[in-house]
């Protein structure tokens, strides 16, 4: 397995690093995009190229009641307290129990990185230092995440898609991008990173 980090995450990773503080003293990254584009992977490696940024995931905010709902939440349990610059706390929801079951913490770092459909929505953003973009077309990321989940979980992708449709009409976070992410299909596996619809208005 090849450890090295991607050329493009580690010029992103210290591009990120230098920008100001956002939230209090952290540097709020959302990194947004369809289901199924790729989000939590990049995630992944975006904090391993910082140095071990903690992620949270709006899939853990949201709720088979509120798949979109979640902004209130967001503020209240995380945003508030890292304005603060104290650790934040939050529910997290159990998806198969379809109950808010556990806590957890989300610590105050200098980047902290916020992924989901919906990260760089209205409510968010002025709390962010970078609004990143996974640049893969919406029935691309749906096709690709729903053979990811398999044939069992059908059910919830037809209540997603119009969901996620409606969600994005009235609230999109693609035009605000200062970034977009792509992912490299050909050749090592890797992502290029151009400058978003947010940077160059």
């Amino acid at each position: 397995m090849n450890h090295r980090t991607d050329p493009a995450l580690a010029a992103l990773a210290a591009r990120l690093h230098a920008l100001p503080p956002s939230c209090g003293p952290v540097r709020l990254i959302a990194v947004d995009g369809h289901a199924g584009s790729g989000k939590s992977t990049f995630a992944g490696r975006l904090a391993a190229a910082l140095g071990g940024a903690p992620v949270l995931h709006t899939d853990d905010l949201a709720s088979h009641a509120a798949l979109f709902d979640w902004s209130a939440r967001l503020h209240e349990q995380v945003l508030g307290p890292l304005a603060r610059g104290v650790d934040a706390s939050y529910e997290v929801y159990d998806w198969h129990a379809r109950r808010f079951a556990t806590r957890r913490t989300l610590p105050v770092a200098p980047v902290v990185l916020v992924e989901g459909v919906g990260a760089g929505r209205r409510a968010v953003r002025p709390f962010l230092a970078c609004l990143l973009w996974m640049e893969r077309d919406a029935r691309d990321s749906w096709g690709r995440g729903q053979r990811r989940d398999g044939p069992e979980m059908s059910e919830f992708w037809a209540g997603w898609v119009p969901a996620e449709q409606a969600h994005f009409a009235a609230d999109p976070s693609r035009p605000y991008a200062d970034a977009l992410v792509r992912q490299q299909d050909v050749g090592p596996e890797g992502y290029v990173v151009l400058p978003g619809p947010g940077a160059t208005a």
